[in-house]
């Protein structure tokens, strides 16, 4: 997926909202060396996406149905580290953007900026560098020590769980969601109550923001 200034730059948008694809279609329409090839609304469709349009770049909403934005772009730059990945957001917040940057985003652009800030990320991304939508405290973002040693430890897994519980899936919609086992989901729910010291789905809630998971 490596980008090459002789062919156009190819471009998945990931986002619950299909007025951020048209809006970035119409901003991209006259560069034929961008070309969007993709729009996916839920995090859990990303990946087979990904294998099957080869994206160079993709703008990556931070909250997501299914899977969360963070843990995609994880699962993405586990498998192709080379992808270039912009979080386009409405989360004007430093410390959100610090945790984007730490798992591999490339870029951290908000729903909000004109397009001279969109095309200002494109290119910063494509020279290697990192981008900071110019809306937020960039020192503040450096300054964040992202350590979590005193946080809980979820498995992938668990955290996906944890995220269809806070969207209001019953276990049955979360097997099928996710593709395993009824019994599966029980047990990783189960877990979940045991780490997090959890007694009801409004204290897994609770835990979801505090880890970032929503």
């Amino acid at each position: 997926m490596s980008f090459e200034s002789n062919k156009p730059l190819r471009i998945l948008v990931v986002d619950d909202h299909s007025l951020i694809y048209d809006g970035l279609s119409s901003c991209l329409a006259p560069y034929p060396d961008m070309q969007l090839v993709g729009f996916v609304e839920d995090g859990l469709s990303v990946y087979q996406e990904c294998l099957s349009l080869q994206p160079d770049l993709v703008f990556m909403d931070f909250r997501l149905p299914k899977m969360n934005g963070i843990e995609v772009v994880r699962q993405l730059k586990n498998r192709w580290p080379e992808i270039l990945i912009i979080m386009l957001t409405a989360v004007a917040e430093e410390k959100t953007a610090r945790e984007a940057l730490d798992i591999g985003a490339n870029g951290y652009l908000l729903k909000n900026s004109p397009k001279s800030t969109l095309f200002a990320a494109i290119k910063t991304v494509i020279r290697g560098k990192t981008f900071i939508d110019p809306s937020l405290d960039e020192q503040q973002i450096h300054a964040f020590d992202t350590e979590t040693h005193d946080l809980p430890t979820l498995t992938h897994r668990e955290k996906q769980v944890l995220g269809l519980i806070c969207e209001g899936l019953r276990n049955r919609d979360m097997a099928e969601a996710l593709v395993i086992s009824l019994k599966t989901v029980e047990s990783h729910r189960t877990n979940l109550m045991r780490k997090l010291n959890a007694h009801n789905v409004a204290e897994l809630i609770s835990w979801a923001d505090r880890l970032g998971l929503r």
